[in-house]
């Protein structure tokens, strides 16, 4: 642990820390798995999945910065190498073998469903410890709420 000014304990920055590492993870899973999907799309509505997971992972990157920042914030040490995240993502993996848009978009959706959960959980989770944080897992869950209703309203057409 990094010394730090912040006067948030050291037992409860110890487990924020821990927190946002954890949802860290899942995090930059879920980037690669949309950047997956958007590489990989066919069909009908290839240029309109294509642009939209591309919009999603440039908007999940900004949640990975912001939340491995608060881990370093915290005097912690954000773990973000492909082997944590490998060993420590709750996401399920990423089917290669998918094709069509609307395997793509289940496969999304099922990621983002996840992912929003596990940062919902953080949020009450981290609650207790420190407002800060708990807003940047508030903030990251209407993010992801938000693109998982964009999957589900192609969801919705014929694909």
């Amino acid at each position: 642990m990094f010394p730090t000014r912040i006067d948030i304990p050291l037992e409860k920055r110890t487990k924020l820390i821990e927190l946002l590492n954890a949802r860290l993870a899942d995090l930059i899973d879920l980037q690669l798995q949309t950047k997956q999907a958007h590489w990989n799309v066919k069909g009908p509505s290839f240029i309109a999945l294509h642009e939209m997971f591309d919009e999603f992972v440039d908007e999940i990157a900004e949640y990975v910065d912001d939340v491995a920042e608060r881990v370093t914030a915290l005097g912690g040490v954000a773990e973000g190498t492909v082997a944590v995240v490998h060993k420590r993502s709750s996401l399920e993996p990423y089917p290669l073998i998918l094709k069509t848009g609307k395997e793509h978009l289940e496969a999304v959706a099922k990621a983002l469903t996840r992912s929003a959960k596990a940062v919902r959980e953080a949020i009450g989770q981290s609650d207790d410890l420190d407002a800060d944080t708990a807003d940047l897992f508030t903030g990251i869950s209407r993010g992801l709420d938000k693109k998982l209703w964009f999957v589900e309203a192609h969801l919705h057409a014929d694909h």
